[in-house]
């Protein structure tokens, strides 16, 4: 159901700031990886953006761009993960150039991970921040986006996003934002097939 929800908020955010905002921060994300280089994907200590992971690894397929599939850096590795999901935030302290960090997260990154952002920008490392508004991750990142707080947080003023639906649109933006695909037709079919793919398929598991 995600392309329908995606579509769905679109049409619902037409003529607000929200879609120029997260098409500006998917474009800046789109720019910044390379084939040479890696994406690297942080969470916080208590939030791993496993979702955000495994859209963009479909995006990256369906696009063209294998450049933007992550690799997940996890504060806890535990025994037994497979590799692409071993990775620790030690792979941060060899970020460099060519490599682009996107940290996700709806709270306070924590000073350790502070740390080893500032480690990964000092490094080359291209650095972007999705969450929700930390003054001191903003100011390391080369280009971040705030979404807005929860209903929860907010109460009656609460907007129709949060940290999810806002990545929801950033990754799908990322993907449509590729090159186009050999034979220009074929690209319309991809997307149509993806659809009827998305409609008939339960969410993405635990990436």
């Amino acid at each position: 159901m995600d392309a329908v929800r995606v579509a769905l908020l679109r049409d619902v955010l037409a003529g607000t700031e929200w879609l120029t905002a997260t098409r500006r921060f998917a474009g800046a994300l789109r720019s910044s990886v390379t084939p040479h280089g890696g994406l690297l994907l942080v969470g916080g200590e208590a939030y791993e953006p496993w979702h955000l992971a495994a859209h963009l690894d479909d995006e990256a397929a369906w696009s063209g761009l294998p450049e933007l599939s992550p690799t997940l850096v996890r504060h806890r590795v535990p025994a037994g993960s497979p590799a692409h999901l071993a990775v620790s935030t030690e792979r941060l302290a060899a970020a460099g150039r060519g490599d682009t960090l996107l940290v996700v997260s709806p709270w306070a990154p924590g000073a350790g991970l502070l740390e080893r952002v500032d480690d990964a920008r000092r490094g080359g490392a291209t650095v972007l921040a999705l969450d929700g508004g930390d003054t001191e991750l903003h100011a390391l990142a080369h280009e971040a986006l705030a979404a807005p707080p929860s209903a929860d947080a907010a109460g009656a003023d609460a907007s129709p996003l949060d940290l999810e639906t806002v990545q929801h649109l950033v990754s799908a933006a990322a993907g449509e934002n590729g090159p186009p695909a050999p034979r220009g037709g074929r690209r319309f079919r991809d997307r149509l097939s993806r659809l009827a793919d998305a409609l008939t398929s339960p969410p993405p598991p635990r990436w």
